[in-house]
């Protein structure tokens, strides 16, 4: 739960709707709730694989995580 009045709480999520409006929906619509659900599901996927994070240094997760492996062994 987020405290009363304070806007940073959920700065993440809103971060990912917004980008998830801005990248898969574009002003678009779907033409019925399963097919919503896969272009989420799929969208989910790449975000969270592939699309590059800032906070990665502009990697994408998998790179990252490669690369994580690799130096800290």
């Amino acid at each position: 739960m987020s405290r009363r009045g304070n806007c940073y709480d959920n700065a993440h999520a809103e971060s990912f709707w917004s980008r998830l409006k801005t990248e898969l929906l574009d002003g678009g619509s779907f033409r019925n709730l399963p097919e919503a659900r896969l272009e989420i599901s799929h969208y989910l996927a790449y975000y969270n694989a592939e699309r590059r994070h800032s906070a990665l240094g502009y990697l994408a997760p998998n790179h990252f995580e490669t690369h994580f492996q690799t130096t800290s062994q």
